[in-house]
């Protein structure tokens, strides 16, 4: 969320050419030619140790100060520290930029960061390079004891994965990564600012490796600096440097690009595009279209944990376990993605004041978190079913396991609309994974409620359009008013909607809005059969992940203990968005026969076990089901409902 990060290609940068060919390219990645690079900066082949790298920053003589933030980003991966090395040259200071920030959290993050927690050898310099004093005032704030004086900072920042912390972890995909074959930047985590000057204009250099690519979505200058109209915007664009592969593609008016790291070689980034072209063509339609960004670019990660994703106004990161792309691990891969996707309508085309002014200083709950990502989660896969590429059969297993996540693992008192306000509290993060179920649910029953007052005409995804269109990337809608204008521009019922099942909890009206159009659902439906099942089990999430928090008799004479996680069932990958889906399907084997399983203890490779399978009573808990009596009226409302397009 929030607007882009721009770091300068200090190697080659490949992209661009034919899907899987690289070449030279103007949007994602930029080729260094020889006239971009100072002689001064050739050493930088071996990399400068600090010591070397501070000493070469020095001017020998007063230069005149530059008219934006300037900075240098310096990385070795060779080096034990994991460090980025950080040189930022400043415009004339005054007492007003006294303090220099870095971030306490990031748009679209919900999660307290601290990157002070980072930060090493902070110094400040004047113009001929003599130190000057700066002290630590704060966990991410440094006071420069004579800044209209200084006219450089230097400081180093370790990578986020790497550093243990004692609370308050980063999430990986927020973080910043500094290896061998490849690093991943984020804008947070490397730049700070002077006080007052988030909104001011900035450059930005980056230095590594020459033979690595680097896959972004920004535009360097002749100079090879790329630029950002503010510090949010240098935020809001990530880097994914190394050996990585990578591909292109056109969607619409839109020129996307996928870069791809894959630790040992099992995934490239022409086959990952191509198993996302159909779901890049669903997302075009469902947007009527256009699309209303001009580029976009895709960064993943591979390797040994399976993290999550973050989105951007532009680009969106990955970082996900590595397994071999199979259909149904590319099919997890392609729903994470749909839903990431999503966000350049929500919230780069329809975002509040607190989105369009972050506060990196303290971070600052929106009531709209569930617009955010309710929304786009529902849209990611309600534009799935449109667009053919999954069944009536599947979006309502995804219904189901959504209702399933609400009442089984969630607080169902706690509104959404608190839920957003509170999202960086603990309090507020141990309801979160629910602004993404029930969030969605939500979503859906309000799309249903649309068409019902529209007499099929006018859906959710017809208002968003229409929102996105009104107000766009640089006009906010209103943190305070926002239920009262969409109400406005809708129909006086979506107001009683928004009070009784956003900003109140009251439980949706399920058998109800689904009834209308030809769908069941039941709470319990008990169905008379006997079917096979694991036993008493319970689960919890972690991230992506999915561990055993509860084992049956049966798991464990097969070896499964409390804390395993559970990575695939038969063969087939789970995370906590289809682990459920994939459970649900046992009930259609016969008792007693096996199922296979893969664990994983304590970070130990996956192991495969193999569990006989109880018989039980089948109750279908949290049922939906197309309704074989459903009336033509009925039918001709779901065909209004599936197809809205």
């Amino acid at each position: 969320m929030g607007p882009g990060t721009r770091f300068f290609a200090g190697g080659p940068a490949i992209a661009w050419g034919p899907c899987g060919v690289a070449q030279p390219c103007p949007f994602f990645a930029h080729p260094l030619v020889p006239s971009f690079i100072p002689t001064q900066l050739s050493a930088l082949k071996s990399f400068l140790s600090l010591a070397a790298l501070l000493a070469a920053a020095a001017p020998a003589s007063a230069a005149p100060a530059p008219t934006e933030l300037t900075y240098t980003v310096s990385m070795d991966p060779t080096a034990a520290a994991h460090q980025f090395q950080v040189r930022l040259e400043t415009p004339r200071l005054s007492k007003a930029q006294a303090v220099y920030q870095f971030a306490a959290t990031a748009p679209g993050t919900y999660q307290v960061m601290d990157m002070g927690r980072y930060v090493r050898q902070f110094a400040a310099f004047d113009a001929k390079g003599k130190p000057l004093a700066s002290q630590q005032i704060g966990p991410n704030q440094w006071e420069l004891a004579q800044p209209e004086k200084t006219r450089e900072i230097r400081y180093t920042v370790a990578e986020t994965w790497a550093t243990p912390v004692t609370e308050h972890p980063i999430y990986r995909m927020c973080g910043s990564s500094l290896e061998a074959d490849h690093a991943l930047v984020n804008g947070q985590t490397v730049l700070g600012y002077p006080q007052g000057w988030q909104a001011k204009p900035l450059r930005l250099k980056l230095n590594y490796p020459s033979a690595w690519t680097v896959g972004t979505v920004l535009v360097p200058d002749g100079d090879g600096y790329f630029h950002a109209k503010s510090y949010d915007q240098a935020v809001d664009s990530p880097i994914l440097l190394g050996n990585l592969t990578n591909a292109q593609t056109k969607v619409g008016n839109a020129d996307v690009a996928l870069y791809c790291y894959s630790a040992t070689g099992q995934i490239a980034a022409t086959p990952l595009l191509a198993d996302m072209q159909k779901m890049l063509g669903a997302a075009q339609a469902f947007l009527g279209g256009d699309l209303p960004v001009r580029r976009y670019a895709f960064l993943y990660v591979f390797s040994d944990k399976s993290a999550g994703a973050w989105e951007h106004s532009y680009s969106s990161e990955y970082v996900l376990r590595e397994a071999p792309l199979t259909p149904a691990f590319a099919q997890n891969v392609v729903d994470i993605a749909a839903h990431e996707f999503f966000h350049i309508v929500t919230p780069l085309n329809i975002h509040s004041e607190i989105i369009e002014h972050f506060n990196f200083v303290h971070p600052t709950g929106s009531e709209h978190l569930w617009l955010y990502e309710g929304v786009t989660e529902w849209a990611s896969h309600m534009m799935q079913l449109r667009g053919g590429l999954v069944s009536l059969d599947d979006y309502l297993a995804t219904l189901h396991n959504e209702e399933q996540y609400d009442r089984t693992r969630a607080d169902t008192t706690y509104a959404l609309s608190k839920l957003g306000l509170n999202s960086f509290s603990d309090e507020g993060q141990r309801q979160y994974g629910n602004i993404y179920q029930r969030g969605a649910l939500t979503a859906a029953a309000l799309d249903l409620r649309l068409l019902e007052l529209s007499h099929g005409t006018r859906g959710l995804r017809d208002v968003l359009l229409q929102l996105a269109k009104k107000y766009g990337p640089d006009r906010p809608i209103s943190e305070k008013n926002f239920f009262q204008d969409f109400t406005a521009l809708t129909y006086p019922e979506i107001g009683d909607f928004f009070r009784r099942y956003v900003q109140g909890a009251e439980p949706l009206p399920l058998q109800e809005y689904f009834g209308r159009v030809g769908i069941r659902y039941d709470a319990a439906l008990h169905t008379g059969h006997q079917v096979a099942a694991l036993g008493p089990v319970a689960y919890q999430v972690r991230g992506d992940e999915v561990y055993f928090k509860q084992v049956s008799p049966a798991l464990q004479a097969a070896g499964v203990a409390v804390g395993d996680q559970l990575t695939a069932v038969d063969g087939a990958f789970v995370d906590r968005r289809n682990y459920a889906a994939a459970l649900d399907k046992i009930a259609a084997r016969p008792a007693g026969a096996d199922l296979a399983l893969s664990t994983r203890r304590a970070g130990a490779p996956a192991q495969d076990v193999r569990v006989k399978l109880a018989s039980t009573e089948e109750i279908q808990r949290y049922h939906f089901a197309p309704d074989p009596a459903a009336t033509p009226a009925q039918l001709a409302a779901r065909a209004a409902w599936v197809k809205n397009l």
